[in-house]
């Protein structure tokens, strides 16, 4: 047992949970080889392969299962504990956090952060980095990134997915626009007008399969790549635009546009943050991913 320690249990408890080499090396901060003996060792240990390599990552053996939960729970009370003597008090450090966010996250909820920040944490700052959802995974590895939110549901193992809340979408057409009344709008309404649909690397595509499915692609007369700009664009002409709910009613509070329930169902967005599994995450960085859950999960209801 001279040769089993700490280590060699988080390196197990990481392969188990990331199915991945590079994911567990990028976690603990070190080389694949590293990782790669390590893992020897643990097989020596347990006399067993406890891994093995397949199309989708590594499969655990009946072993490896076995082991897993008590392995888990002991590192975690282990955790708990170290933690006590390099815990993060908010109230006194000075940290600097670094998150993802995507054009939507910073009009909707960087707003939140920024109002509860400074309350919860006068010593920290917050750095906003443009969100990529191919290398977001990759940045957080590195550590260049704290955590990301998202509106596209990742399945990596290489990090963990918290849920924040979900929502749907509305129409936002100009507060004068011409032909669309009331609150609602119907199908042929919408088949009859010109329309502005966003792609880009937000994740919300589902107001453009919705236009897809009802035969309207051919109404799009213009695509942009960020939502922040449509309503400058709404409220000047006579397009209509698909958000969701939380950004539409920022939008008609602050330009001249409004909103219109829409005639079918669009598969609501999924925000969720996503950071390192809880056992590669720093004091700080488990305090920063509470702080955005505790400040963000409500952001629909209000």
């Amino acid at each position: 047992m001279r040769d089993f320690d700490l280590n060699l249990v988080r390196t197990f408890v990481l392969l188990y949970e990331t199915r991945s080499v590079t994911a567990t090396a990028e976690a603990l901060h070190v080389t694949q080889p590293t990782v790669s003996y390590g893992l020897q060792k643990l097989r020596r240990r347990f006399d067993d392969e406890l891994f093995r390599r397949t199309g989708a990552g590594l499969a655990p053996t009946t072993t490896a299962r076995a082991l897993y939960e008590p392995l888990h729970s002991a590192l975690s009370e282990i955790e708990t504990t170290l933690s006590g003597a390099r815990s993060f008090d908010p109230a006194t450090a000075r940290a600097a956090f670094t998150v993802c966010l995507s054009d939507l996250g910073e009009v909707a909820l960087l707003p939140r952060l920024m109002a509860a920040l400074p309350r919860r944490a006068p010593g920290a700052t917050l750095s906003v980095r443009p969100l990529d959802i191919a290398g977001a995974a990759d940045q957080l590895g590195r550590g260049e990134i704290d955590a990301f939110i998202a509106s596209p549901p990742l399945g990596s193992p290489r990090i963990e997915r918290i849920p924040l809340f979900s929502e749907g979408y509305v129409a936002v057409v100009a507060r004068d626009h011409p032909r669309l009344r009331g609150k609602t709008v119907s199908l042929p309404e919408l088949g009859a007008e010109r329309h502005v649909t966003v792609s880009g690397p937000a994740g919300h595509d589902g107001p453009r399969r919705a236009l897809e499915a009802h035969g309207l692609l051919p109404q799009v007369a213009l695509e942009v790549t960020r939502f922040a700009g449509l309503p400058y664009l709404l409220q000047e002409s006579e397009l209509v635009a698909m958000a969701p709910r939380l950004v539409g009613r920022m939008f008609a509070a602050d330009h001249r546009v409004r909103l219109l329930e829409l005639p079918f169902d669009i598969e609501p967005a999924q925000v969720s943050i996503y950071t390192r599994h809880a056992h590669a995450r720093t004091p700080a960085q488990q305090w920063l991913v509470d702080f955005m859950r505790e400040s963000l999960a409500t952001a629909t209801e209000e």
